[in-house]
């Protein structure tokens, strides 16, 4: 089976956890290779992402690593098996990289954690909005790519408007809310869609408004998807060299932390519709 030669944020995951395996039973890549009956490159390909790896052989593996956590080990063959090519596949060669992994992230997470305190949480962007985002982006890119990314930007919205919605929960400061970035009635439609949205069973939205005191999170900007186990999640965050996903256990544990203490400074979502609804009258 030839290499892979960019593997995905899911493959990359899987390989990643396949090392964690390994080193939490305290083998080298040499032992591994022995105890599997393969060569030390294969053992590479596979926890660099290189190369895929059977149902058998991942069982093999979690079996001679002594790994005893059956709901991570079916975890990790579901995604072994997983041959879904996906409507962001399409983007491929056209868009950075990172934007299609957050889409198969997306599509596979069991729940989303958002926290927003400069724009509107991505799943909530209205095209005029997200168009606005996209024009200002320094250094600026061409009118094309601006459309093509507005355009995957709402294909992702099926996670929350689809058929299969996850649930989804978001914080949004008061700041994101009032920041006119693609001009009043834009910023009216704008608001009143996430009004729409904070109205379905599986959405609960939550706002911190300016009065809140003791606010010192403005930079607590995050997404947190959820894995078929916490062991899986992933926290998505913007970074000065571009996407970054964090999957370390104690950044997981970091996170999940900081968005329980970002929800105490938030309105209650019945208040929080309320809120928002004011603002939109405003406009």
């Amino acid at each position: 089976m030839a290499l892979r030669r960019d593997p995905t944020a899911r493959q990359l995951r899987l390989a990643v956890e396949l090392r964690r395996l390994r080193e939490a039973a305290g083998l080298t890549n040499r032992q591994a290779a022995d105890l599997l009956g393969v060569s030390t490159a294969q053992i590479s390909q596979i926890e660099y992402g290189l190369a895929g790896v059977s149902e058998k052989r991942l069982r093999r593996i979690a079996a001679n690593y002594a790994c005893a956590e059956a709901e991570l080990i079916e975890a990790l063959v579901a995604m072994a098996n997983d041959r879904t090519q996906g409507w962001w596949e399409a983007y491929r060669g056209t868009l950075p990289a990172a934007y299609l992994d957050l889409a198969e992230l997306d599509h596979h997470a069991t729940f989303r954690h958002d926290v927003a305190v400069i724009h509107v949480p991505g799943l909530f962007q209205t095209e005029d909005y997200a168009r606005a985002l996209f024009a200002y982006m320094n250094p600026e890119i061409p009118a094309d790519e601006v459309e093509l990314r507005v355009e995957h930007r709402m294909k992702r919205r099926v996670v929350v408007e689809g058929p299969a919605p996850m649930p989804y929960e978001t914080v949004i400061h008061e700041a994101a809310l009032r920041i006119n970035v693609a001009g009043r009635t834009p910023m009216r439609t704008q608001l009143t869609r996430i009004l729409e949205m904070s109205e379905a069973d599986h959405v609960t939205v939550r706002v911190i408004p300016f009065a809140v005191d003791d606010f010192a999170g403005a930079g607590s900007t995050l997404v947190h998807l959820g894995g078929a186990v916490p062991r899986l999640d992933t926290v998505v965050r913007d970074a000065p060299h571009g996407t970054a996903f964090l999957d370390a256990e104690a950044q997981l544990e970091h996170f999940r932390r900081l968005f329980r203490r970002v929800k105490k400074d938030t309105l209650p979502p019945e208040q929080s519709r309320d809120f928002i609804h004011q603002l939109a009258k405003e406009l």
